[in-house]
Formats: structure tokens, C-alpha cells, sequence
């Protein structure tokens, strides 16, 4: 009977982790979808200017605009995850998230409906923020509240590895569609179709976790205690030293990884005039690094903790920011792979832990809205600004300034970190 009992309670465990894995993958697929576009596509079709540069800013304005929803979604959704359970909510998020995304690929363009094109785009990107603000936070407390003793940090990964996943399977898909269609169908039809191939990847997503059980660890205190009336109100009256200081933790992972990406590009294919298709093709190779460190990094903060993980990647990302503007600045393809695969191996250091560390700052009953609201709020102090601000610092000082926003960020991340040592 042990040995049975072991053999479920492995598929169980990898039931968990794939549903983890692949959701967050959906959900991040959904996001990334729409910061390639704001780069390649929606600047000229939804926001027509006198300037590509202006054009560039007012998408990057869109795509910051789900970053100000998605604490919005942390807080509605992290509500009814710590008071209903963490399967239905899950459930709901990558339903409105994918929902938002097929839209988007059935949008009309500003020429054919005028200013009403990029009005519907930014409801849209909205509701995108609303429904990433409750996917991340319960698909970490569903990995990790199901990790036996001794792998949170590994089990708690897994949901991380869902964003390299996503952007192989975003970016790989504009870049295929790239290469066989002409330039005039790729702009008049064909980047619709990742849009439109979102509702497949969806029902992929909703058919893993409708499979799920709930969480042990979430179970087990729903029976030891009625979960607060509001707990969103109960974070900020108990928690708001925890939560302030875990926004600020997470700042550095998103400073990186917009301007690694969603950033990079729209400089690299405008002002550097490199080819769409060369540029697409080293971030694929660059993100691959990104995945290799997650999986390093998971196991090293289960050996020591991820505080120490994460502090590291940060000071790692201090000296990369002194160097990362120059190498951009160069012009060329293989200085740009390097300093990109640099940034996002050491975007997995200061990503990867996460979904261990921010649920351990919070008790139970609160930690999906306390991990969610924080993750998200860190969101837009450290990705919603970032193309934006690194488009600006270029057009006034030079891409050498655009490191150094990365290596701001690390510093208040490192400030994060130290206050929750030592609490």
C-alpha cells in the first residue's frame, strides 16, 4: 500500500508542476504576443504619428497599461483565491487573459475604425493585466503549497519556466510567419495569427487544471480557520512592511526582462535597422539562458535559500547594467547575443526563486493576495515604465544610459531583500 501511495503521489506532483508549467506558459505566451506587436506591428497600424519614435512610446504606452491592471487583478483575484481556493481562480484568470488576446486578433486597424482602434486595443491590454495580475500568484501557491519538504524553491520554478516557454513559443511563431510571408502580408493578415492561435493554447491550459485538486497546505488551513472577510485589507493592516518590501524585490526581474526584449527589439529593428528576423532569432537563442539559470537557480536556493539566490543575481545585474547600453550600442549581432544572453541568464537569478520567496513572506490565508499584489505592483515599478523611460534615455543621453536602469532597479531589489532578511 506504501508503494502504491508513493506512485500517486508522484503523478500527482506531476500533474501539479505540468499545470503550473503550462498554464503560466499560456498566460505568458498571451503577454508576449502583444510586447512583440507593440514593438514590430501595432505602432504603425494603431498609432499613427509624425515620428516612428512617437509611434514606438504611444505602443509602449499600451503595453505598460497592463501593468497598472494587473494589481487590480491581484487584488480581485488573490481576493476570491484565498477565500474560495486557488483551482477556480486559476481557472478564471487564464479564461479572461486568453479571452482578451483572441479579441485582439480579430481587431479592426486605425485605418479602418479611426481613433476607435487604439481605444478597443488598450480595453483589451486591460483586461490582459487583469487576468495576468491572478495567474502568477496561484500558479506559484499551486506548486509550492504541494512541494514536499526540502523543494519549494524547485517545485515553486516551475511556474517561472513558464515565461521562456511563452517567449520561444511568441516569438518563434512571428519569426516563422516572418520568413514565409511577404512584408505586405505579414502586416495586412498574418500577425493576427498568433492572436487567434491563443484560444488553442488555452484550452490546452484549462484541460490541465480542471484536473486539479486543491492545495494540501490551503485545504488544511480553510479547516483550522474561517479565511479573512477582506484580505486584501488584512495584508495591508498586518503585512504592509512584507508586501512593500516584496514589491521592491522584484523589481530587478522586470527592468531585465523588458528591456531585453520588448525594448531590444524595437531598437534593435528601427534605430540599428537590423533585420526582424536576425533580431527575433538571437533573443530566441538568448532566452534560452534564461531557462538554463531558472533551473540552477531552483536548485541552488533550495541547498542555501532564495533570498541569498536572488540578492546575488541582483548584484550580478548591478555591473551588467555598466555594460549593457555599449554593447547595444555597437551596432552588431554578436555583441548584442552576448550582452542579451548575459542579461537574461541573470534575469533567471532574480526570477526564478521568486515563486518560493514571495508566498514564505505572507501566511497562508493571505499569501495569494500578499505574493500577487507584490509581483504585480513590482511589475510596474520595474517593467511597465522600462521601454518607455529606455526609448527617452536614447533619445536624450544615449543607449549607455539604458543599462543603467537595469542596474537601478537591482539596487532597490537588493534593498527589498535585505529588509525581508531581516524580519
Amino acid at each position: 500500500m506504501a508503494e502504491l501511495s508513493g506512485v500517486g503521489e508522484m503523478w500527482r506532483h506531476k500533474r501539479v508542476l505540468t499545470a503550473s508549467l503550462v498554464g503560466t506558459a499560456v498566460e505568458f505566451y498571451d503577454f508576449y504576443i502583444y510586447a512583440t506587436a507593440a514593438s514590430l506591428i501595432f505602432p504603425s497600424l494603431f498609432f499613427p504619428s509624425s515620428s516612428p519614435t512617437a509611434q514606438l512610446m504611444a505602443s509602449y504606452g499600451s503595453l505598460a497599461l497592463a501593468f497598472f491592471a494587473r494589481p487590480l487583478g491581484a487584488a480581485v483575484f488573490g481576493h476570491y483565491g484565498d477565500r474560495v481556493g486557488r483551482k477556480v481562480t486559476l481557472v478564471t484568470s487564464l479564461m479572461l487573459m486568453g479571452g482578451c488576446t483572441l479579441a485582439i486578433g480579430f481587431l479592426p486597424t486605425h485605418a479602418q475604425i479611426g481613433w476607435w482602434a487604439p481605444l478597443i486595443l488598450c480595453i483589451l491590454r486591460f483586461g490582459q493585466g487583469l487576468g495576468l495580475g491572478g495567474e502568477w500568484g496561484g500558479a506559484a501557491l499551486l506548486a509550492v503549497e504541494n512541494a514536499p519538504p526540502g523543494w519549494r524553491a524547485r517545485f515553486g520554478m516551475f511556474p517561472q519556466l513558464g515565461a521562456p516557454v511563452g517567449f520561444i513559443a511568441a516569438n518563434g511563431l512571428f519569426l516563422i510567419l516572418g520568413t514565409i510571408l511577404t512584408e505586405e502580408e505579414f502586416f495586412a493578415w498574418g500577425w493576427r495569427l498568433p492572436f487567434l492561435g491563443s484560444a488553442v493554447l488555452v484550452f490546452l491550459g484549462l484541460w490541465v487544471r480542471l484536473k486539479l485538486t486543491e492545495t494540501p497546505e490551503f485545504a488544511a488551513a480553510q479547516a483550522e480557520a474561517p479565511p479573512p472577510a477582506m484580505p486584501l485589507a488584512s495584508l495591508f493592516k498586518h503585512h504592509l512592511g512584507a508586501a512593500i518590501a516584496g514589491t521592491f524585490a522584484v523589481v530587478a526581474c522586470f527592468a531585465i526582462y523588458y528591456i531585453a526584449t520588448a525594448f531590444a527589439l524595437g531598437y534593435g529593428t528601427t534605430t540599428l535597422k537590423i533585420d526582424r528576423s536576425d533580431f527575433l532569432s538571437i533573443q530566441l537563442g538568448a532566452i534560452l539562458f534564461m531557462g538554463l539559470s531558472i533551473l540552477i537557480a531552483g536548485w541552488w536556493a533550495d541547498k542555501t535559500s532564495p533570498t541569498r539566490v536572488l540578492a546575488w543575481g541582483c548584484v550580478g545585474t548591478v555591473f551588467m547594467g555598466l555594460i549593457f547600453g555599449p554593447m547595444m550600442g555597437a551596432g552588431t549581432l554578436l555583441p548584442i547575443f552576448l550582452i542579451l544572453s548575459l542579461a537574461l541568464f541573470l534575469m533567471g537569478f532574480v526570477y526564478g526563486p521568486l515563486g518560493a520567496y514571495l508566498p514564505a513572506l505572507f501566511p497562508i490565508q493571505l499569501r495569494y493576495t500578499g505574493a500577487s499584489f507584490a509581483f504585480n505592483l513590482g511589475g510596474i515599478l520595474g517593467g511597465a515604465l522600462a521601454p518607455i523611460v529606455a526609448t527617452w534615455l536614447i533619445a536624450v543621453q544615449g543607449v549607455e544610459f539604458v543599462g543603467l536602469y537595469m542596474s537601478a532597479a537591482a539596487a532597490i531589489s537588493l534593498a527589498g531583500l535585505w529588509w525581508t532578511s531581516r524580519e
